[in-house]
């Protein structure tokens, strides 16, 4: 919600007659220097939006202020120029209402036009909330990156490396949501307070790495030339892409990072198709580039893939992992029910490369239980048992 400077006002004063932290406010106005507001100047309130309401017969701001729980001065910021003595029957004005619920209805279908529209909406409310881009997909769309947070504590989750694996995305939106949510009304998540966490980690979050294979599992070939008939050649002739976990020139996205690349090479298809295929080397797909440049660029402290799914959290990779990393495993597993599996054979993914290259804890956590994609009917389940690992991750 937008309001406007007069003489005298502070974001201390704002934050005082919204009830929303300081720091939120400070966050949601990068452009403009708290030290030295000015009449005139916009600035974004967080966690409000703002309604229209028609002044009826014996209405005054008091009586509209009261009845909504805000204060007058509220009414005032939100109403540029407005008399209130004068006020008129049928005459429009702006009431704050403050965003108690989620905007993210992650129980469907959950393509990239969902998530860039979720997402524009969320900064709209929350614009605290950083939307850089990692990058594009092949096909020119960009993967964008959700940034939160002010601390020195860098964690970074990730979602839908494989494009069958979708649900992944919807369920970190879901908590990206309530996490804003309880960061800027003040309260907590399972006993937890968010605000704390607001000011002591850096959450980054890719909700989508791979738009392009989503998109196909979903909606089929797409129109682009010359991938709408290749993408049919390298699933076999097939239009069913439920089995299609690749990005859209048939390379499997976690298949692609520089630990060990070569073993996970040797074994595995030789040409591009549905999964499994890591390209002709490392690091050839955006996708790819995209997330490892983010990772180099953040120097995070701890990374989370989110896969489905098995119900399992892989956290070594060939004894380089920290020692610290086998106890932050059995906590996601404690507040998940999950288990905790130290390695598997399998190399040249995401979090492979990060434990590899930084020895620092990395993890990827299989998301429910069954045949990719995982139906619908799992969502809430899923959610109840990850949102552990989510808070874990950053309390930890």
């Amino acid at each position: 919600m937008d309001i406007y400077v007069r003489r005298g006002d502070s974001f201390w004063y704002f934050s005082n007659v919204f009830n929303v932290s300081l720091q939120l406010i400070i966050d949601s106005n990068r452009d403009l220097d708290p030290n030295a507001l000015m009449a005139g100047q916009r600035v974004k309130i967080p966690g409000y939006a703002a309604v229209d309401y028609r002044i009826r017969a014996g209405d005054t701001l008091w009586a509209i202020a009261q009845s909504r729980k805000l204060q007058v001065d509220a009414l005032l910021l939100a109403n540029r120029n407005i008399n209130p003595n004068g006020l008129y029957i049928g005459q429009m004005i702006k009431i704050p209402l403050r965003i108690t619920w989620r905007i993210v209805q992650g129980k469907k279908n959950y393509d990239y036009a969902a998530l860039t529209n979720d997402l524009n909406r969320l900064q709209s409310v929350y614009p605290f909330m950083q939307l850089p881009s990692i990058g594009n997909s092949v096909l020119g769309k960009k993967i964008p990156e959700a940034l939160i947070g002010k601390g020195s504590k860098r964690v970074h989750y990730n979602a839908s490396f494989h494009a069958n694996e979708w649900i992944t995305t919807p369920i970190i939106m879901t908590f990206l949501n309530d996490y804003l949510l309880a960061v800027t009304n003040k309260t907590s998540i399972r006993g937890l307070s968010m605000a704390n966490f607001y000011s002591q980690t850096t959450l980054s979050i890719v909700p989508m790495v791979n738009p392009d294979g989503v998109n196909l599992v979903m909606h089929g070939p797409p129109v682009e030339e010359p991938w709408n008939e290749r993408v049919v050649e390298f699933n076999k002739g097939s239009r069913d892409f439920t089995g299609w976990k690749a990005n859209i020139r048939g390379v499997d996205l976690n298949d692609q990072f520089p630990a060990k690349w070569e073993l996970e090479r040797a074994r595995n298809p030789k040409q591009p198709g549905p999964r499994d295929y890591g390209g002709e080397r490392p690091l050839t797909e955006p996708e790819a580039i995209g997330m490892a440049e983010l990772t180099r660029r953040r120097d995070f402290s701890r990374v989370l893939a989110f896969h489905t799914q098995g119900e399992e959290i892989y956290w070594g990779f060939d004894n380089l992992e920290p020692p610290e990393s086998e106890a932050m495993a059995k906590e996601f597993a404690r507040v998940s029910g999950y288990k905790p599996v130290k390695t598997i054979e399998s190399y040249a993914g995401y979090k492979d490369w990060f434990i590899q290259d930084w020895r620092r804890p990395g993890f990827t956590v299989e998301l429910g239980s069954g045949i990719n994609p995982l139906p619908l009917s799992q969502f809430d389940e899923i959610y109840e048992d990850v949102l552990g690992i989510f808070l874990a991750g950053l309390y930890l």
